[in-house]
């Protein structure tokens, strides 16, 4: 079945009133990437003369959609989630994106953001891998507010509907967890120019 047609171009103030809010997840402490050989915090690591971080948001600031950065310490990815949920109760929905995604497109986020979805959990798929951000409906907020520790919104994830929604972005399965990670971000964005 072909996919539906989505609006195009850029998003007003309006309908970023309507479509979910992205909630950048940056409160983790980055031991993996220290322990592989990084100097640095992951999110403050130089790709391409901005940081991993600054990357990331920029992306999501050229998406023209609302969004809350969530840095404060938690004691696990759960309490994360449900502290940004929280903060961004009344939004119409939530996009999940881990702050370590520095090569998502801003297009990529509108797509997600603008795709159908009534109730449940939409995920993007790129070349048959799952990817982020991770979009919930209004209807799963009591669930993702009442999140703790490590395993994020799995559980929430699992007791909804699901959709994937095919995207060509290698930008929502570019996370950066090692130094090898963030080598393979750098060689990806001296080859496409992203």
């Amino acid at each position: 079945m072909p996919l539906p047609e989505l609006a195009v171009g850029p998003i007003t103030a309006l309908e970023a009133a309507l479509l979910p809010t992205v909630l950048v997840m940056a409160s983790g402490r980055g031991e993996r990437f220290l322990a592989s050989g990084g100097v640095v915090h992951k999110l403050q690591a130089d790709l391409g003369g901005k940081t991993v971080l600054q990357r990331t948001l920029d992306a999501v600031q050229s998406s023209g959609l609302n969004w809350h950065l969530e840095q404060a310490a938690h004691p696990g990815m759960g309490d994360s989630i449900a502290a940004a949920v929280r903060t961004t109760a009344d939004a119409p929905g939530w996009m999940v994106l881990p702050a370590d995604l520095p090569l998502v497109q801003s297009d990529t986020l509108l797509a997600i953001a603008r795709a159908p979805l009534l109730h449940g959990v939409l995920f993007p798929m790129y070349q048959g891998q799952r990817g982020h951000p991770v979009r919930f409906s209004p209807e799963c907020g009591l669930a993702l507010m009442g999140l703790s520790g490590p395993k994020g919104a799995a559980a929430v994830v699992a007791a909804q509907p699901q959709l994937s929604w095919p995207v060509g972005d290698v930008g929502v399965v570019t996370d950066i967890d090692t130094l090898d990670d963030l080598n393979h971000a750098r060689a990806l964005l001296h080859r496409t120019g992203i």
